[in-house]
């Protein structure tokens, strides 16, 4: 495949989303270890289902508050400053986590985790955003998405032989240790930094304008992401950190057992993201509208969630695996092309707040699905009023973004990133 130049395959590109990409898949890994150690946890310190419950409730709260002013706080520092900073603080987060022995430390651990990891989501879209050009994000944002999601794949292959080989905690310092690695290759490499083969990303264009609370919150626009964003995150947030309950609970899998069909269903959202930003990228080649091109893969993702409902009634695993693979699949295709709708439709001096407010949005759906999810299990109801739920959310979604926007048009565009130097 190839692009022009200073477009998405330039080495400077390479450079900035291959960290992207690596400090993405740390991102998972240090969110998903606790729901991949959850047996050896409980067991270990007495957990119960409602206590497991609010501990994730929590990680989801302290994100979604941590939110309201991550993205602002991004747009003030610049995408070459934040990709820092986020790493080095969720890492130092993830590793206190090998100190908790009480649900009350663990509480204060995944409250620090989820506040420092609300710095990802804005700093990636940010900087993807200022990198590349309008018709390349979301392909940008595919193969991002399909990357990261190696550390959803990876982390329930090897955390559990990493934990039964040196413990959980000690599990918990090497996963937050790799981040404080990541921020030092950065800050070495500096990618888009000042140097000789690197140009500024915007050029003879007006200073930026001051991003206003008021405006982004008045806008519909804004809005059409935050419910987007609540209806679909949920879903995710519900899976990736039960799902490997699910496989405990209703198909009486160990901790040895479950890994492999977990990484193979986040393989599947791997696929998925790269599908639809490659579907998307391509329609828009082709000559369809962005209206058309975005709402089509929306809704074709929306579709292939439907059957997830059926999961706690079938009789193998690995049927489940298929459909919760075709449900992340979807999820992820979902997310890439909402994404990249923002991207679209917001000025670029507010981008990253305007994806804080939506995951912002997100973040309180997942703490509301996670903590009833604690209760409804808790009560014996097993997976199937949650599953119902997640069913129908992305058409939901699909139709509040049809009621906001009944027209996708782009935003007025900000300079072009220039290209590289030959």
């Amino acid at each position: 495949m190839n692009a022009p130049p200073g477009g998405l395959w330039t080495a400077r590109n390479r450079l900035i989303l291959g960290m992207l990409i690596f400090g993405g898949m740390l991102n998972y890994a240090d969110r998903q270890i606790i729901a991949v150690l959850k047996p050896m946890l409980q067991e270990d310190l007495r957990w119960t289902d409602a206590d497991y419950g609010r501990l994730t409730a929590v990680f989801q709260f302290a994100s979604a508050v941590a939110l309201l002013g991550s993205g602002w706080l991004v747009d003030r520092l610049g995408w070459r400053r934040a990709n820092p900073w986020a790493v080095g603080a969720w890492s130092l987060a993830a590793m206190a986590h090998a100190v908790a022995r009480t649900v009350g430390q663990f509480t204060l651990a995944r409250a620090a985790l989820g506040a420092s990891e609300a710095l990802g989501t804005p700093t990636a879209v940010k900087t993807i955003a200022a990198v590349f050009r309008a018709e390349e994000r979301s392909l940008a944002f595919g193969i991002m998405n399909a990357a990261n999601t190696l550390g959803a794949i990876v982390t329930p292959l090897l955390i559990p032989l990493l934990a039964l080989k040196i413990g959980w905690a000690r599990s918990f310092l090497v996963t937050g240790g790799l981040g404080l690695v990541w921020v030092t290759v950065w800050l070495i490499t500096a990618p888009g930094g000042r140097g000789a083969d690197v140009a500024p990303v915007h050029v003879d264009g007006p200073p930026p304008e001051t991003v206003r609370w008021t405006v982004v919150l008045t806008d519909r626009r804004t809005w059409a992401i935050a419910g987007a964003k609540v209806l679909s995150d949920q879903v995710w947030w519900l899976l990736l950190f039960w799902m490997p309950d699910l496989f405990h609970r209703v198909f009486h899998l160990g901790l040895n057992a479950f890994g492999v069909p977990l990484a193979i269903i986040y393989a599947c959202a791997a696929v998925g993201s790269l599908a639809a930003g490659y579907a998307s990228t391509r329609m828009l080649e082709a000559g369809f509208s962005l209206d058309a091109a975005r709402k089509i893969t929306l809704l074709a993702a929306a579709v292939l969630v439907i059957p997830v409902w059926f999961v706690p009634y079938v009789g193998s695993y690995w049927l489940a695996t298929a459909i919760l693979g075709l449900t992340l699949a979807a999820h992820q295709g979902f997310s890439t092309n909402i994404f990249a709708l923002a991207t679209d439709i917001s000025p670029a001096p507010r981008v990253a707040t305007v994806i804080s407010v939506g995951a912002f949005c997100g973040n309180l759906a997942g703490m509301v699905i996670l903590q009833a999810a604690g209760w409804v299990l808790g009560s014996g109801w097993g997976y199937g009023p949650l599953l119902t739920v997640a069913s129908v959310s992305y058409l939901l979604a699909v139709g509040w973004i049809q009621l906001l926007l009944p027209r996708i048009v782009a935003a007025e565009p900000a300079a072009e990133p220039a290209p590289d130097p030959a």
